[in-house]
């Protein structure tokens, strides 16, 4: 307006618009205002994700709690959301398609136990898959064992072959982290041929572990390893360019270390998983993500009529006025 009535004073094309000329001042500054916030908040997210170039908007949200505080920004999760939107860093899911579990052979499968049972602590259940990794130089396959309480991966192996000696590999470095004399730890994994294997189950006889599996193929029997899977591959792995197996090895102890020590994880929080598998008894777990297999009945309470996430009792325990949250204070 100002440039097509030049003749005119600025106090007056103001009254045009029922506006003061100090009003008018005050938003062109609130407006170079909120540009520069934007600018640090996107350069900051920016700066996240050259280590977790695939982390989800609420996780980042929350990693970036102290970044606001220091610089007295003042900003909510949908303006978040919405200023990520903008500027095109939200994050696409990807599918996988390809099958790495092979169920059908003649070895001794063994009974889930789990299913009524919840991980009271650290070392109690260790949940156990393999994976596929596709990259420009080949396809592997990482052997990974989680705790299931704290969500901490203990084991990880990456190999170019599926035999039943790789996962062992992974199974071992998981043992190292046991304290002598530990009982009471159960196994789980699918039904698949190297889980089932005469090596892999001497191994874990050995520590006097119990052998647990799903029972029918359900990948919900065995889900905090589907997702492991998922969040490690989703979020780091595929966006490396591998040279070799040596590099993927490389690549993989520097993305599970990101994992355990840095990433925030809904079920436990948002706190990282060495975190609770370090200090299980200073932290009060509680799961963040909604379960969109449960029911609720008119009052809004969930009922215990639902079909389990995690194959553990608490994930279906009724709690009441508990809408999305499950929480477990040891």
């Amino acid at each position: 307006m100002k440039q097509r009535f030049k003749s005119i004073g600025l106090a007056d094309l103001c009254s045009w618009f029922g506006i003061t000329r100090q009003a008018y001042y005050q938003r062109k500054r609130h407006g170079y205002e909120q540009a520069l916030v934007a600018e640090m908040v996107i350069s900051e997210i920016k700066s996240i994700r050259t280590q977790h170039s695939r982390l989800g908007g609420r996780k980042l949200f929350h990693k970036m709690e102290s970044f606001f505080e220091s610089h007295q920004i003042k900003i909510g999760r949908d303006a978040f959301f919405d200023l990520m939107r903008e500027h095109q860093l939200l994050i696409q899911p990807r599918k996988r398609y390809h099958i790495t579990t092979n169920s059908k052979h003649w070895m001794r499968k063994y009974p889930n136990l789990i299913r009524n049972q919840e991980p009271i602590g650290p070392n109690h259940i260790w949940v156990c898959d393999l994976t596929y990794w596709k990259t420009a130089s080949g396809h592997y396959y990482i052997s990974f064992i989680t705790d299931a309480f704290s969500r901490k991966i203990v084991g990880y192996h990456v190999a170019d072959n599926m035999e039943a000696i790789e996962s062992v590999a992974a199974l071992k470095m998981a043992k190292k982290t046991l304290k002598s004399g530990h009982t009471g730890l159960i196994h789980h994994s699918d039904r698949g041929s190297q889980y089932c294997s005469a090596t892999y189950v001497r191994e874990l006889h050995k520590q006097n572990i119990q052998v647990s599996m799903t029972e029918n193929g359900d990948p919900l029997e065995n889900a905090i390893a589907e997702r492991i899977n998922g969040i490690i591959k989703g979020e780091y792995l595929n966006g490396f360019k591998i040279n070799n197996l040596s590099h993927a090895q490389e690549v993989l102890k520097a993305v599970v270390k990101l994992y355990n020590e840095e990433r925030p994880h809904s079920s436990i929080s948002l706190y990282t998983p060495a975190m609770v598998h370090e200090n299980p008894l200073e932290k009060q777990i509680q799961r963040l993500w909604k379960n969109y297999y449960r029911k609720e009945n008119d009052s809004g309470n969930e009922i215990e009529k639902c079909k389990p996430i995690l194959g553990l009792k608490n994930e279906c325990k009724f709690v009441p006025g508990l809408k999305q949250k499950n929480t477990v204070k040891l």
